[in-house]
């Protein structure tokens, strides 16, 4: 192949690999938006009450969206297997643009009573529905459209947009918070950032349009994709359905914990002001984006299960002191470093668990097992991680929630022990080698 087509190929994997991940940074930006404008608008959807008890249910709220990421998985998914990864990233984004609308226009509790609450609850299903299938089916389309010997490089870009999405929502946050005085963010100001991912998703829903489909599904005949996408297909691979479950339960737990929950942590146990708070969030998030296609370049030389064994180790033993040193820490630099400890650890699993699962499955029903075992795995682990936390902490027991998150980590590093190196199994290389 001639230089000036290695190039041309390099530019259209790079515009396909932006237009994947640009769409997939408003989807989780929708999605964080909630957790990092809910100390506001807590109060404005349920009744008065303690301050705990309203993110109380506000987090239950928060788990709920999770429990349709998996059907959101089952059916973009299947859809994505059988008409394309394009037509079903376009389908994701539309749905998470109608459920930030929803949120951004629905009235307080005291104008219309438990209906606030209640359409609350149907937004979050809209994004959870979109979320679910946006993960699986985006992990797949950046794991084909990725180079060979690239691809954890490549691939590690959809945790790179996951984090830049919440990064984003929390950079509206601080730039809110200095326009706004508090009662005019607990009033109005929080419909703002809903109405940004709102009119993001429409944006994105015209790049999503232009994108090229990858060469693994457009390889694909007809009576392929007429079976593709089914559980029954899926249930024939069922240690790839179970590895996906292992690797994902500590991961999951970890990264909500430290991406999600450690706002309020540091707010509601600490003591920490929100305003610096959501610096020391912002200034930890956007290392930890930075450390993602780094860590992804080095699977691609050392292999991915080294990187997921450094999570599995170091996140079962440091997670729990790591916690017991911040409940002390009122030192905003000392609560960042700890911080930051935490997201350095989660990153060898962040960094390459898309490739890695991309990894185990044919063509024709990647999308659907990426996602659905994930989505399942997420909606009951890492959906209810922030929950779990908050109703330890309600009954004075929060220090257990450390030694929850630490043995869920345990569990996937017997995992990680027992599994083989997918790179060197990947049927992604196997099937462009036919």
């Amino acid at each position: 192949m001639n230089p000036s087509h290695e190039r041309l190929k390099a530019r259209t994997i790079t515009a396909n690999i932006f237009k994947g991940s640009v769409g997939n940074l408003i989807e989780w930006y929708d999605w964080y938006v909630y957790t990092a404008f809910a100390v506001y608008f807590s109060a404005e959807f349920f009744p008065k009450g303690d301050p705990t008890s309203q993110l109380l249910n506000t987090a239950a709220v928060f788990a709920v969206g999770f429990l349709m990421r998996p059907i959101g998985d089952l059916l973009l998914g299947r859809y994505a297997d059988r008409h394309g990864r394009r037509a079903a990233l376009t389908l994701s984004i539309t749905v998470m643009a109608a459920g930030s609308l929803i949120i951004a226009c629905t009235p307080g509790y005291s104008s219309i009573g438990l209906m606030a609450p209640l359409i609350l609850v149907l937004a979050r299903l809209l994004q959870g529905l979109s979320l679910g299938g946006e993960y699986g089916t985006s992990a797949t389309y950046l794991s084909e459209m990725a180079s060979g010997g690239r691809r954890g490089y490549y691939s590690s870009f959809q945790y790179v947009t996951l984090v830049a999405g919440q990064l984003v929502a929390l950079g509206v946050q601080i730039i809110l918070q200095r326009l706004l005085s508090e009662p005019e963010m607990k009033s109005w100001g929080w419909r703002i950032p809903f109405v940004i991912g709102a009119l993001g998703a429409l944006a994105v829903l015209w790049l999503r349009r232009t994108m090229d489909e990858s060469e693994q599904f457009s390889k694909m005949g007809s009576e392929s994709r007429k079976s593709a996408g089914t559980i029954r297909a899926l249930m024939k691979h069922p240690k790839a359905v179970l590895t996906v479950v292992g690797l994902t339960l500590g991961g999951t737990v970890a990264f909500y914990t430290y991406t999600t929950y450690l706002q309020k942590f540091m707010v509601n146990t600490v003591g920490i002001p929100k305003e610096v708070v959501s610096w020391i969030n912002f200034v930890a998030l956007l290392v930890f984006v930075v450390l993602r296609p780094l860590a992804g370049m080095l699977s691609d030389k050392i292999g991915r299960r080294p990187s997921l064994l450094a999570f599995g180790i170091l996140g079962t033993l440091l997670t729990v002191p790591l916690f017991l040193v911040l409940e002390s820490t009122k030192n905003p630099i000392g609560a960042f470093l700890l911080m930051m400890a935490g997201l350095i650890i989660v990153t060898g699993y962040t960094s390459i668990n898309a490739i890695v699962k991309a990894e185990l499955f044919p063509t024709e029903i990647r999308a659907l097992g990426v996602g659905f075992p994930y989505g399942v795995t997420v909606a009951v682990f890492g959906g209810t991680a922030e929950f779990i936390a908050l109703w330890f902490k309600s009954i004075g027991s929060e220090s257990l929630f450390y030694y929850y998150v630490a043995a869920c980590i345990a569990v996937s590093l017997i995992v990680y022990w027992r599994m083989g190196e997918s790179s060197k199994v990947s049927r992604i290389e196997a099937e462009l080698k036919k």
